[in-house]
């Protein structure tokens, strides 16, 4: 068993231990400290470095020195002109007065402090959205709007020690609801442009149509004209080469047009011709011919 001295000893040099843990802290580049005393603030330190402090008496609170982004809720803008927008938003800020901060936010906490600044973005957004119209959000006037948020946040928490470095849009949407409205608005308008490019071609096809069937009148009345004049002139050629023949030997001509003739009305097994024996028509038969049957 150890003896009381050397008891003694462990516990005062485990006292001194935790003494000179309890008054050196480390700063990093990315963190800030306010330094209190007894729960009052004493001093800001943003050296980064090894530094002491009273252990007991002084204690430390860390803040960040980087950049800190807040998210927001999916926020329903109305526009200027009445037109509904679901926008989803967030901001980058920082801690620019320890001792402001911590003064306004619980502890310095920035997970409280980020449940302070979310209403204070959703109010800026709705406040500079709200003054512009629909169209404004998708434009490249956004970038400006954005700035606008930035400015209207800074101006509310200025009080908090933070600056607001920064504000974007994730994400804008058409509200639910009035999606399937404007998805049958954008069918309706497709559905129009597509009867109209329907009649268009109906229309280009009855002009085709029509001036294929106008060609084709023409060519046929064309075609139709100069088969006549053709007929015409064979008509008048025939009958210019019979006067001809005609002219050349009237006797045999008027033979071969009975001979013609004889053929014509005589075609047929079952053909009767009832005439005068002395008529003309049976001139080149021979005299006393018979009426009856005559066949070819």
């Amino acid at each position: 068993m150890r003896s009381w001295p050397g008891m003694v000893i462990a516990i005062v040099a485990a006292i001194v231990l935790v003494a000179v843990i309890s008054c050196v802290y480390t700063i990093y580049p990315t963190d800030q400290v306010l330094l209190t005393r007894l729960g009052a603030p004493e001093a800001v330190i943003t050296e980064p470095g090894l530094h002491f402090k009273v252990p007991f008496v002084q204690y430390a609170n860390f803040m960040p020195r980087h950049l800190l982004t807040l998210e927001a809720a999916s926020e329903e803008v109305i526009a200027a002109d009445n037109k509904r927008l679901e926008v989803t938003a967030f901001a980058h800020w920082r801690i620019v007065d320890p001792l402001k901060f911590y003064q306004s936010v619980p502890n310095g906490d920035t997970d409280h402090a980020g449940t302070l600044l979310e209403p204070i973005l959703s109010s800026s957004i709705r406040g500079v959205l709200g003054s512009e119209t629909f169209a404004a959000a998708f434009s490249q006037k956004r970038e400006r709007l954005m700035t606008a948020v930035r400015d209207v946040m800074n101006q509310e928490t200025a009080s908090f020690g933070v600056v607001i470095a920064d504000v974007r849009i994730r994400r804008a949407d058409l509200p639910t609801a009035n999606d399937e409205a404007i998805y049958r608005r954008m069918q309706k308008e497709r559905e129009r442009e597509a009867a109209g490019f329907r009649a268009e071609s109906d229309e280009a096809a009855q002009r085709v149509k029509a001036r294929a069937e106008h060609d084709r009148t023409v060519i046929l009345a064309e075609a139709t004209r100069q088969a006549e004049i053709l007929r015409g002139e064979g008509d008048a050629e025939k009958a210019r080469i019979l006067a001809e023949a005609y002219g050349q030997d009237p006797d045999f001509f008027a033979f071969y047009r009975s001979m013609q003739a004889y053929q014509d009305a005589l075609r047929g097994d079952t053909t009767t011709l009832v005439l005068t024996p002395d008529g003309e028509f049976f001139k080149y038969l021979g005299g006393g011919g018979v009426t009856g049957r005559k066949k070819k």
